[in-house]
């Protein structure tokens, strides 16, 4: 008799056995496809959106969003812009500096946390007040190559259940995913960045240029391209030497970044001389954007040893045309030509050029 019911037993157990496996085949399969959406690009701002929509849907929230680095040089952690379903107050500035307890903490231990746990850990701990302003429902370090690279938070499940052992268990696999994404797309970005300006070095320019020809011919869309030159540069080295020369490239750099949009490329070409891509933009519409950063340009200034010094630039605008510009060179040349238009007459001037003549 006892031999029948230990069959029976092990006959119930079987099936709920399969289950188990068929589920980790699923899950494993899922990790995969989260692997290769990861790293399919090196875009920062896209795979973050990728990652918060990845554990949105496999999670089922309304709420995710992430601590990322500030910058390439500012190592404090900070509520990234892309944020999904946080209600997020404007006044607060919600940053982690990279030196407290709550970082420290989540390098040394890769586990996902309820908001009360890390309150009884790290009791009375300032830098779990950016967190509290949030109020998530789990925080998940996001560690690649044993580094951490940022905080995933979420909150509020469709089926408003908590989160299981399980769910934690699947969440860390891919926050190890999508920290390793992070951490190569932040050695991309460090790769492919002038670090006086912020931003793309001219081998970038030239690659992201050819690679928008190809799209525009393909998708019969515009390009335009800008380029931007800072008027009488030399006398602001000759006059008040190199450190305020490097002042004011970073301010032109940093007023052009603030006036092209997400999808423009914004590169430093050489010296004192910078370029914009404008992907899916005729030139109407670029010399708009042209216009905004040379008059933003105009009405900023730098100031150095207490005196204000102000910055003008002349600007070259053109439009990409496949009967004309067989190579990248070409549509470069014209643009050039049109900057040196507007040097000529008189500087602190945006000139358009569509034809080589």
């Amino acid at each position: 008799m006892n031999d029948d019911l230990s069959l029976y037993d092990e006959e119930i157990k079987f099936p709920v056995e399969i289950e188990q496996y068929e589920r980790k085949i699923y899950d494993l399969k899922q990790l995969i496809e989260i692997s290769k959406g990861l790293n399919s690009t090196l875009d920062y701002n896209i795979l973050i959106d990728s990652i918060l929509l990845t554990c949105m849907g496999q999670m089922q929230l309304l709420k995710a969003g992430i601590f990322t680095h500030r910058s390439i040089d500012r190592q404090e952690f900070v509520l990234h812009r892309n944020y999904k379903g946080f209600e997020i107050d404007h006044k607060i500035e919600y940053v982690i500096p990279a030196n407290s307890k709550l970082i420290q903490f989540l390098d040394m231990n890769f586990k996902c946390y309820t908001l009360d746990e890390l309150k009884d850990i790290l009791q009375d701990e300032p830098s779990l007040e950016s967190l509290i302003c949030l109020n998530p429902s789990l925080i998940v370090p996001l560690k690649g190559k044993g580094t951490l690279n940022g905080i995933i938070i979420l909150a509020d499940r469709i089926n408003q259940k908590g989160f299981s052992e399980s769910d934690k268990e699947y969440m860390l696999n891919i926050a190890s995913l999508a920290g390793i994404a992070i951490q190569n797309a932040y050695l991309y970005e460090l790769a492919t960045t002038d670090m006086m300006t912020r931003l793309k070095i001219h081998h970038y320019f030239q690659t992201i240029l050819i690679e928008e020809r190809e799209k525009s011919i393909k998708s019969s869309l515009p390009l335009s391209l800008i380029m931007i030159d800072i008027d009488n540069f030399k006398d602001f080295n000759d006059t008040y030497g190199h450190t305020c020369g490097d002042l004011v490239l970073k301010n032109v750099a940093m007023v052009i970044s603030g006036s092209v949009r997400q999808s423009d490329i914004a590169s430093r070409y050489g010296g004192e001389e910078f370029a914009v891509i404008l992907p899916h933009t005729e030139i109407n519409e670029a010399f708009k954007v042209a216009e905004r950063v040379r008059t933003s340009v105009q009405k900023s200034y730098i100031l150095y040893k207490r005196k204000k010094l102000g910055v003008t630039i002349s600007v070259g605008v053109t439009q990409f045309n496949p009967s004309l510009d067989s190579t990248s060179k070409n549509i470069i040349e014209r643009a050039d030509k049109a900057l040196y238009i507007s040097k000529q007459q008189g500087r602190n001037k945006t000139t358009v050029l569509l034809t080589d003549k």
